[in-house]
Protein backbone atom coordinates (compact mmCIF):
# COMPACT_ATOMS: atom_id res chain seq x y z
CA UNK A 1 0.00 0.00 0.00
CA UNK A 2 1.36 3.60 -0.48
CA UNK A 3 2.02 5.72 2.60
CA UNK A 4 -0.25 8.89 2.64
CA UNK A 5 0.74 10.28 6.32
CA UNK A 6 0.90 14.28 6.03
CA UNK A 7 4.44 15.47 6.29
CA UNK A 8 6.30 12.51 5.36
CA UNK A 9 7.55 13.14 1.68
CA UNK A 10 8.74 16.34 3.70
CA UNK A 11 10.82 14.69 6.20
CA UNK A 12 12.08 12.21 3.55
CA UNK A 13 13.37 15.29 1.02
CA UNK A 14 14.74 16.82 3.90
CA UNK A 15 16.84 13.79 5.06
CA UNK A 16 17.74 13.73 1.40
CA UNK A 17 19.00 17.24 0.77
CA UNK A 18 21.20 16.97 3.91
CA UNK A 19 22.75 13.30 3.08
CA UNK A 20 23.67 15.18 -0.54
CA UNK A 21 25.29 17.96 1.21
CA UNK A 22 27.64 15.88 3.21
CA UNK A 23 28.04 14.25 0.02
CA UNK A 24 29.60 16.97 -1.17
CA UNK A 25 31.46 18.36 1.11
CA UNK A 26 33.32 15.18 0.92
CA UNK A 27 33.98 15.79 -2.37
CA UNK A 28 35.29 19.30 -1.62
CA UNK A 29 37.76 18.05 0.89
CA UNK A 30 39.22 15.29 -1.23
CA UNK A 31 39.56 17.06 -4.41
CA UNK A 32 40.87 20.87 -2.88
CA UNK A 33 44.36 21.04 -2.93
CA UNK A 34 46.47 21.28 0.48
CA UNK A 35 48.53 24.08 0.82
CA UNK A 36 52.35 23.69 1.31
CA UNK A 37 52.31 24.21 5.49
CA UNK A 38 49.90 21.84 5.79
CA UNK A 39 51.60 19.22 3.77
CA UNK A 40 54.90 20.36 6.18
CA UNK A 41 52.77 19.67 9.25
CA UNK A 42 51.40 16.91 8.01
CA UNK A 43 55.04 15.29 7.32
CA UNK A 44 56.36 17.17 10.50
CA UNK A 45 53.64 14.82 12.50
CA UNK A 46 54.69 11.71 10.62
CA UNK A 47 58.44 11.97 11.25
CA UNK A 48 57.96 12.94 15.04
CA UNK A 49 55.30 10.45 15.57
CA UNK A 50 57.54 7.09 14.24
CA UNK A 51 60.14 6.00 16.41
CA UNK A 52 63.94 5.86 15.00
CA UNK A 53 65.38 3.09 13.14
CA UNK A 54 68.65 1.90 12.63
CA UNK A 55 68.78 3.65 9.16
CA UNK A 56 69.33 7.04 11.80
CA UNK A 57 73.15 7.02 11.76
CA UNK A 58 72.96 8.46 15.42
CA UNK A 59 70.99 6.11 16.57
CA UNK A 60 73.21 3.53 15.00
CA UNK A 61 76.00 4.63 17.12
CA UNK A 62 73.88 4.64 20.09
CA UNK A 63 73.40 0.75 19.83
CA UNK A 64 76.76 -0.29 18.83
CA UNK A 65 77.40 1.58 22.40
CA UNK A 66 75.18 -1.12 24.09
CA UNK A 67 72.13 1.12 24.00
CA UNK A 68 68.79 -0.49 23.56
CA UNK A 69 65.21 1.14 22.82
CA UNK A 70 63.76 2.81 25.77
CA UNK A 71 66.39 3.02 27.90
CA UNK A 72 68.16 5.83 29.56
CA UNK A 73 71.00 7.44 28.64
CA UNK A 74 74.23 7.66 30.82
CA UNK A 75 76.83 5.37 31.80
CA UNK A 76 74.17 4.54 35.13
CA UNK A 77 71.42 5.13 33.20
CA UNK A 78 70.31 8.39 35.30
CA UNK A 79 69.53 10.56 31.52
CA UNK A 80 66.77 11.08 29.91
CA UNK A 81 64.66 8.51 28.19
CA UNK A 82 62.62 10.30 25.39
CA UNK A 83 64.21 12.66 23.15
CA UNK A 84 64.24 16.75 23.78
CA UNK A 85 61.27 17.58 21.87
CA UNK A 86 60.80 20.21 19.13
CA UNK A 87 59.51 23.56 19.51
CA UNK A 88 58.37 24.73 16.06
CA UNK A 89 58.32 27.91 15.70
CA UNK A 90 55.64 29.48 13.51
CA UNK A 91 55.19 33.09 13.81
CA UNK A 92 57.41 35.87 12.13
CA UNK A 93 58.85 37.41 14.91
CA UNK A 94 62.81 37.00 15.61
CA UNK A 95 64.63 34.88 18.20
CA UNK A 96 63.98 36.71 22.12
CA UNK A 97 61.17 38.64 20.85
CA UNK A 98 58.69 36.39 23.26
CA UNK A 99 61.00 37.03 26.01
CA UNK A 100 61.53 40.97 25.43
CA UNK A 101 57.58 41.10 24.99
CA UNK A 102 57.44 38.93 28.74
CA UNK A 103 59.92 41.47 30.11
CA UNK A 104 58.72 44.38 29.15
CA UNK A 105 54.70 43.29 30.36
CA UNK A 106 57.01 43.07 33.81
CA UNK A 107 58.16 45.96 33.19
CA UNK A 108 55.40 47.59 32.87
CA UNK A 109 53.42 46.05 35.76
CA UNK A 110 56.27 47.07 37.99
CA UNK A 111 55.85 50.64 36.89
CA UNK A 112 51.85 50.50 37.78
CA UNK A 113 52.61 49.07 41.14
CA UNK A 114 55.38 51.85 41.65
CA UNK A 115 52.76 54.32 40.89
CA UNK A 116 49.97 52.86 43.02
CA UNK A 117 52.89 52.76 45.86
CA UNK A 118 53.86 56.35 45.49
CA UNK A 119 49.86 57.35 45.26
CA UNK A 120 49.18 55.86 48.18
CA UNK A 121 52.34 57.57 49.89
CA UNK A 122 50.59 60.54 49.00
CA UNK A 123 47.32 60.00 50.13
CA UNK A 124 48.26 59.39 53.82
CA UNK A 125 50.83 62.19 53.64
CA UNK A 126 48.19 64.72 52.76
CA UNK A 127 46.06 62.92 55.42
CA UNK A 128 48.98 63.17 57.86
CA UNK A 129 49.27 67.24 56.79
CA UNK A 130 45.56 67.31 57.21
CA UNK A 131 45.30 66.02 60.68
CA UNK A 132 48.43 68.16 61.64
CA UNK A 133 46.91 71.19 60.28
CA UNK A 134 43.32 70.64 62.16
CA UNK A 135 45.29 70.14 65.55
CA UNK A 136 47.21 72.85 65.10
CA UNK A 137 43.95 75.34 64.44
CA UNK A 138 42.33 73.48 67.56
CA UNK A 139 45.52 74.00 69.35
CA UNK A 140 45.37 78.26 68.47
CA UNK A 141 42.14 78.63 69.06
CA UNK A 142 42.33 77.18 72.55
CA UNK A 143 45.03 79.64 73.27
CA UNK A 144 43.00 82.13 72.18
CA UNK A 145 40.23 81.32 73.99
CA UNK A 146 43.07 81.22 77.43
CA UNK A 147 44.00 84.34 76.10
CA UNK A 148 40.87 86.52 76.31
CA UNK A 149 40.24 84.77 79.55
CA UNK A 150 43.80 85.96 80.75
CA UNK A 151 43.20 89.62 79.49
CA UNK A 152 39.78 89.95 81.42
CA UNK A 153 41.52 88.63 84.72
CA UNK A 154 44.22 90.76 84.34
CA UNK A 155 42.15 93.96 83.25
CA UNK A 156 39.54 93.43 86.50
CA UNK A 157 42.38 92.47 88.56
CA UNK A 158 44.43 95.91 87.50
CA UNK A 159 41.16 98.02 88.09
CA UNK A 160 41.09 96.44 91.66
CA UNK A 161 44.36 97.61 92.67
CA UNK A 162 43.36 100.94 90.84
CA UNK A 163 45.84 101.02 87.55
CA UNK A 164 44.49 102.69 84.59
CA UNK A 165 46.46 102.07 82.11
CA UNK A 166 47.26 98.39 81.00
CA UNK A 167 51.25 97.84 81.00
CA UNK A 168 50.61 96.84 77.70
CA UNK A 169 48.34 97.77 75.26
CA UNK A 170 47.16 93.61 74.78
CA UNK A 171 47.05 93.02 78.62
CA UNK A 172 43.31 93.98 78.02
CA UNK A 173 40.51 92.84 75.88
CA UNK A 174 40.01 95.36 73.57
CA UNK A 175 36.24 97.07 72.95
CA UNK A 176 34.66 96.31 70.33
CA UNK A 177 34.15 99.82 68.64
CA UNK A 178 36.68 102.07 69.37
CA UNK A 179 37.33 106.23 68.13
CA UNK A 180 40.01 106.83 65.35
CA UNK A 181 43.52 107.19 67.15
CA UNK A 182 46.83 108.77 65.68
CA UNK A 183 48.99 106.81 63.46
CA UNK A 184 51.45 106.67 66.09
CA UNK A 185 49.05 104.45 68.40
CA UNK A 186 48.34 102.52 65.03
CA UNK A 187 51.66 101.81 64.61
CA UNK A 188 52.40 101.02 68.50
CA UNK A 189 49.81 98.51 67.79
CA UNK A 190 51.01 96.90 65.13
CA UNK A 191 54.58 96.39 66.70
CA UNK A 192 52.68 94.87 69.79
CA UNK A 193 50.94 92.34 67.02
CA UNK A 194 54.41 91.02 65.90
CA UNK A 195 54.00 88.71 69.01
CA UNK A 196 52.17 85.61 68.28
CA UNK A 197 49.15 83.89 70.29
CA UNK A 198 51.91 81.51 72.30
CA UNK A 199 54.24 84.27 73.38
CA UNK A 200 51.44 86.92 74.49
CA UNK A 201 49.65 84.32 76.64
CA UNK A 202 53.38 83.28 78.03
CA UNK A 203 54.01 87.23 78.90
CA UNK A 204 50.49 87.55 80.64
CA UNK A 205 50.49 84.58 82.49
CA UNK A 206 53.78 85.62 84.07
CA UNK A 207 52.86 89.05 84.29
CA UNK A 208 49.40 87.91 86.76
CA UNK A 209 51.57 85.79 88.83
CA UNK A 210 53.95 87.93 89.28
CA UNK A 211 52.06 90.99 90.06
CA UNK A 212 48.62 89.92 90.97
CA UNK A 213 49.60 86.46 92.26
CA UNK A 214 47.30 84.89 90.29
CA UNK A 215 46.75 81.42 88.23
CA UNK A 216 44.60 81.61 85.09
CA UNK A 217 44.47 77.76 85.07
CA UNK A 218 43.69 77.09 88.90
CA UNK A 219 41.40 80.68 88.35
CA UNK A 220 42.71 80.92 92.26
CA UNK A 221 44.68 84.24 93.47
CA UNK A 222 47.01 83.14 95.86
CA UNK A 223 48.42 85.58 99.32
CA UNK A 224 51.83 85.60 98.13
CA UNK A 225 54.97 84.63 95.89
CA UNK A 226 55.37 81.65 98.30
CA UNK A 227 51.36 80.83 98.54
CA UNK A 228 51.58 80.71 94.93
CA UNK A 229 55.22 78.77 94.28
CA UNK A 230 53.78 76.02 96.51
CA UNK A 231 50.21 75.44 95.83
CA UNK A 232 50.15 76.17 92.51
CA UNK A 233 51.61 72.86 90.00
CA UNK A 234 53.26 75.45 87.35
CA UNK A 235 52.22 78.13 84.56
CA UNK A 236 51.25 76.71 81.67
CA UNK A 237 47.91 74.39 81.00
CA UNK A 238 50.47 71.09 80.57
CA UNK A 239 51.69 71.59 84.14
CA UNK A 240 48.18 71.53 85.64
CA UNK A 241 47.10 68.49 83.17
Amino acid sequence: RQDVRPGLPMVRRVKEAIQKEEKQKEANEKSRQKSIKEEEKERRDLVLKSALGNENKGFALLQKMGYKSGQALGKSGEGIVEPIPLNIKTGLSGLGHDELKKRKAEEKLENYRQKLHMKKQANEQAADQFRIRFKTKQEERKMEGDLRKSQRACQQLDMQKDIGVPKETWFWIEPEEEDKKDEEDKEDECTSSDLNVSEKLHILTAYLREEHFYCIWCGTTYEDAEDLSSNCPGDSAADHD
